[in-house]
């Protein structure tokens, strides 16, 4: 524990599917003196995302899901174009394992492999969730399932194969604004993947 933090108290104020907390406590500023916070801190779980490309057609896999906060904040019909993703289960023995189930739920690709690029805190100042994010080649034979997410979870999910440079389009012109997304696609133009 860091030797600026003490005194730590933390009350749940809802604990349904993601656990929101009001914690307390003293830090002590860089010139030494001790000051008392309060914040409050959604404790959501660790989550996976992941970009499918294919060098060989130049495309990459998204899905298109409705996303209640951000139909709160302003997005039109809610619907964002995103990278596969989600959470973290109990069982799930490594975030690589939770990806590969993800993929295989929201896009119906069996990958077998997976290259974990990075870790990185979707919104820090608020929650504790840590994304690991991933790469991965596919082909068309690799799509063994129907995908679009789970019925079970009421996931309406459309998958969508689009040209990488349509992608990097779109994210450019701000049709793409969920940020693991931006990364992932940075990323892969960056390193030039595809």
């Amino acid at each position: 524990m860091s030797n600026r933090i003490k005194n730590m108290e933390r009350k749940i104020l809802s604990d349904k599917y993601f656990t929101l907390s009001q914690v307390k406590f003293d830090y002590r500023l860089k010139i030494g003196e001790w000051v008392e916070n309060t914040w409050e801190v959604l404790e959501r779980g660790n989550a996976a995302a992941a970009l499918l490309y294919n060098p060989k057609k130049r495309t990459v896999i998204l899905v298109r899901q409705f996303r209640l906060p951000a139909y709160m904040n302003g997005v039109e019909t809610g619907f964002l174009l995103e990278v596969p993703a989600g959470m973290l289960e109990t069982d799930d023995s490594s975030a690589e394992e939770a990806m590969k189930r993800e993929l295989l739920e929201e896009t119906g690709y069996k990958i077998q492999k997976l290259t974990k690029i990075y870790n990185a805190f979707a919104t820090p100042g608020g929650s504790t969730e840590r994304f690991s994010c991933f790469i991965g080649e596919y082909i068309d034979d690799m799509k063994i399932e129907k995908g679009e997410g789970l019925d079970s979870e009421n996931e309406d999910i459309e998958i969508i194969e689009m040209l990488f440079q349509d992608a990097i389009e779109l994210m450019n012109s701000g049709g793409i604004i969920d940020a693991k997304t931006i990364m992932l696609l940075q990323y892969a133009q960056i390193n030039k993947l595809i």
